[in-house]
């Protein structure tokens, strides 16, 4: 199994300077990881998200810990690819300029940039969304398979070279973000890997797993991108760990509650995150705010389903090392590849995610190695 983590950058009470601290602290977080055996680090791209994600540049990001690192690799996970986010041509010209400078461990993910903040900033349409990622995709596993580059799709190129090339060639991993099982069947039939975002727990991702084998054994190949196939499944899973565990139970609710609300918040139309919530019983006022979640829904006939309420679930790994890697073997029953650790939520202090990522480096995963 690989070990990763994901860092969307979120932060309580944003300012320009603790904002500043923040970046610098998930650089630290990252270089620690390679030093504690982690195998990937993965940075999405979002825009306009304040409390729930500050990433707005992650190429930047990566490259920066691609130079204080030598190992690790870096997961550009993801780049929002509908046109009017990002050109195909210039996402392949930065994947590559990473790629070359880390020494060809990048990896490349992508995603649609769904929500409404996201897509208005940018003039986005919603309804070309998955039409653009796929073509961006099938673009960039062409471009450095020839001197000269031309497509005639949705964008049309005339004959232009890439420039640069990646130490991967034809094209460094690609990925895609998948929040829903059409999704995952999705990524499958493209013959690219799956970033799960299960928050509903193992019976999620053992569902999202199942989906995604099921498409890869039963596909045709008529839609793949590229005829370098990925089929790693990656699964996110939350985690504080300390020699306390409840006091890392106490911790990681915190920062549940802020990572649910955050993005109940943007992806929702729900309220702002709570800010002040040390002296409260997070797990009560996260029970209350999916009751809302669920007010609300019927309130406008909307159907509730286990996903719309599935981040305010805590059973987590929040607890000791033991309790931890309890996750690890059920996850690693599934048959999951790669665990991707979300450790940075808006709340948890650097102390805790650096000892965190300590307990999993010295006492977790070891045992999977």
């Amino acid at each position: 199994m690989l070990f990763s983590m994901g860092f969307e950058a979120q932060l309580a009470h944003p300012t320009p300077e603790r904002e500043r601290r923040l970046i610098l602290d998930c650089v630290d977080q990252a270089v620690f990881a390679e030093e504690m055996g982690f195998d990937r680090i993965w940075a999405p791209e979002h825009h306009s998200l304040k409390w729930y994600a500050h990433m707005s540049a992650p190429e930047v990001f990566l490259t920066y810990v691609a130079a204080r690192t030598s190992r690790i690799r870096v997961g550009h996970g993801v780049v929002l690819m509908p046109f009017k986010y990002n050109h195909p041509v210039r996402v392949a010209e930065r994947a590559a300029m990473l790629d070359l400078l880390s020494g060809g461990r990048l990896d490349l993910g992508a995603g649609r940039g769904a929500t409404r903040q996201e897509m208005t900033l940018c003039d986005v349409d919603p309804e070309r969304t998955y039409l653009e990622v796929e073509e961006s995709l099938r673009m960039i596993a062409q471009m450095w398979r020839t001197d000269e580059f031309s497509w005639d799709g949705e964008l049309s190129i005339a004959p232009h070279p890439i420039l640069p090339r990646p130490v991967q060639l034809p094209h460094p991993p690609l990925f895609m973000a998948c929040s829903k099982v059409d999704t995952v069947r999705l990524a499958a039939e493209y013959g690219v890997g799956a970033l799960v975002l299960g928050f509903d727990g193992i019976d999620e991702i053992r569902e999202y797993h199942d989906a995604y084998r099921e498409a890869c054994a039963s596909r045709t190949g008529e839609r793949f991108v590229s005829d370098r196939v990925n089929d790693h499944f990656s699964a996110l899973l939350p985690t504080i760990v300390l020699d306390d565990a409840e006091e890392a139970f106490r911790i990681g609710a915190r920062g549940q509650r802020f990572f649910a609300e955050s993005l109940a918040h943007w992806y929702g139309g729900g309220p702002p995150p709570a800010q002040d919530t040390e002296d409260v019983d997070n797990v009560a006022e996260i029970a209350a705010a999916r009751d809302r979640v669920v007010a609300k829904l019927h309130e406008a006939n909307v159907p509730v389903t286990p996903k719309a309420l599935s981040t305010f679930n805590i059973d987590h790994a929040y607890g000791s090392a033991d309790h931890a890697a309890g996750f690890v073997e059920r996850l690693r029953d599934v048959g999951v590849d790669e665990v991707m650790l979300m450790i940075q939520m808006g709340t948890v202090p650097q102390d805790v995610c650096m000892e965190t990522i300590r307990q999993w480096g010295t006492k977790i995963i070891p045992r999977f190695r």
